[in-house]
C-alpha cells in the first residue's frame, strides 16, 4: 500500500470509483488460490492501462501481457519471466515504450461486474487482451527485448 493512503495504487489516470475496484480486485485474485496465479494478470493490466510520464517502466506489464494474450503463458509463467529478465538486467536501463492514447475499452469496472468464479476470470482474460490490443504499436519492441535477454 501507498504510506497514508490506504490504496494498493494511486494514478491519476483512474477515477477514485475504479481506484476503489482494483484495490478490491487485487485483494480477491491475491486469495484466488488457483495455481496459475491469474494476479499476475491483474497486474500486468493494470500497469500497462494506468501508465503515464511518471510511471516506472512498464516493460515487465507489456512482456506479461505478450506472454498471456499471445503465448497463452500462466501468472505464474509469466512471474518466472519476470524474474529471469530481473536477473538479467540487474545493471542496466529497461526499455521504455510510446504510450499510447488510448489504453484499452474494458476496465477493471468491467472486470469487477463480471461474478466471482470462472466468468470473473475470463473477464479478467478480455482485459488483458483489450489492453494488449491498445499496445500494439509497441509488440515488435516487447518481442525483440524479450528474445535478446533470454533468447
Amino acid at each position: 500500500m501507498l504510506a497514508g493512503t490506504g490504496r494498493l495504487v494511486d494514478n491519476e489516470r483512474m477515477p477514485d470509483r475504479d481506484r476503489d475496484l482494483h484495490d478490491e480486485h487485487c485483494a480477491c485474485t491475491l486469495a484466488h488460490g488457483h495455481p496459475s496465479f491469474i494476479h499476475q494478470h491483474v497486474v500486468d493490466a493494470f500497469a500497462a492501462q494506468c501508465a503515464d510520464e511518471t510511471t516506472k517502466p512498464i516493460a515487465f506489464a507489456l512482456v506479461g501481457l505478450y506472454l498471456h494474450v499471445e503465448r497463452g503463458s500462466t501468472g505464474r509463467d509469466v512471474q518466472r519471466v519476470h524474474m529471469k529478465l530481473a536477473r538479467a538486467n540487474a545493471r542496466r536501463q529497461w526499455p521504455e515504450f510510446n504510450q499510447p492514447e488510448s489504453r484499452g475499452a474494458v476496465t477493471v469496472a468491467d472486470v469487477m461486474s463480471a461474478p466471482p468464479g470462472p466468468e470473473r476470470d475470463q473477464a479478467i482474460d478480455g482485459w488483458c487482451a483489450s489492453v494488449w490490443d491498445a499496445w500494439q504499436a509497441s509488440r515488435e519492441r516487447v518481442v525483440e527485448w524479450l528474445q535478446s535477454e533470454l533468447g
